[in-house]
């Protein structure tokens, strides 16, 4: 008996649980967005779903952040709007002096480009904007890229023609709340939490018409943006419909990534999404016929693509 009691005690110290061997930080967005919850439930996911692998999500704020957290080694996927990850590619704009090795994972879901204001701010239309208080988001977010190039393409100067301000989320929702501000932009998912708390606010919320100006944003930037519409009731209270421009999100990770691991995480991701979906609604939009050759702007990563080859994807 003792020698089976001694037998059995070597056997389970030498069957450790094996260790984590991958440490996965995910690069998000701000408080009251959409980036930072659904980089929780992905963080979820891998770490569950994902041998050997432990993810955390870290709050940020947004795309350009993220690009630069990835190319830092401080990151190792994120979120990123297609036209910042088309610049950070091709070293483009704020990323002239070094481009990065950016990979696709996924194409997500559109970011839907949000121009708010409230009643009272005297602006019914784009063109009212002028000589107002504006949020352009918070600096090194793809709102704030997005933001300047919807302004120049509205034919405003951001740097002229508008009071400036480069408030996160939450930050430029509390400052339109107090009158601080006139107005916010605001690219993400619908509906947004925290703009869906200004549309139950005492004060009618209005979504300033600007879809007219993607042909001009395309022209310039390429096709990376697309014309749509925020339909009647998107947000409380809204019961008109009004047009906008979207840009697709990506999910990126370095082009070093390890093949098989970036395989088991497309693989957990695609398999999992109805646990995305409870998040955010949105996340029900990772789906393979939302993936191709030419629904990224960037190449995707050898191990998304042996995944997205399997399930059928034609590349």
């Amino acid at each position: 008996m003792a020698a089976l009691a001694a037998i059995t005690a070597s056997t389970l110290v030498a069957a450790p649980v094996p260790p984590r061997t991958a440490q996965i930080a995910i690069g998000t967005g701000g408080q009251g967005g959409v980036y930072l919850p659904l980089g929780e439930a992905i963080a979820r996911i891998i770490t569950r779903y994902v041998p050997g692998a432990a993810a955390s999500a870290t709050q940020t704020g947004g795309s350009i952040a993220n690009v630069h957290l990835i190319d830092a080694g401080r990151a190792q996927m994120g979120f990123a709007m297609a036209d910042s990850a088309w610049d950070a590619y091709h070293g483009l704009d704020r990323f002239e002096r070094h481009a990065v090795a950016l990979r696709t994972l996924a194409v997500f879901y559109p970011n839907r480009m949000h121009v708010v204001t409230l009643e009272g701010t005297g602006i019914t239309r784009f063109a009212d904007l002028k000589g107002k208080r504006v949020s352009t988001g918070a600096p090194g977010s793809g709102t704030e890229l997005m933001a300047v190039r919807l302004l120049e393409a509205e034919g405003l100067d951001p740097q002229r023609d508008v009071v400036r301000s480069q408030l996160g989320l939450a930050e430029s929702v509390a400052a339109l709340r107090r009158g601080a501000i006139d107005a916010l932009f605001w690219v993400g998912g619908v509906p947004t939490p925290s703009i869906v708390e200004l549309a139950q606010g005492p004060r009618r919320m209005r979504l300033i018409d600007h879809g007219e100006a993607v042909e001009r944003m395309r022209a310039r930037y390429g096709p990376i943006y697309v014309g749509s519409r925020f339909l009647a009731n998107a947000y409380p209270n809204q019961r008109v419909e009004s047009s906008n421009v979207d840009v697709w999100n990506l999910l990126v990770v370095p082009a070093s990534a390890d093949e098989k691991l970036v395989y088991e995480i497309t693989r957990a991701l695609f398999e999992h999404r109805d646990e995305l979906a409870l998040v955010h609604k949105d996340a029900a939009l990772l789906d393979l016929a939302n993936q191709s050759p030419s629904a990224s702007p960037i190449p995707y990563h050898p191990g998304a693509l042996r995944y997205l080859r399997e399930r059928g994807v034609g590349f």
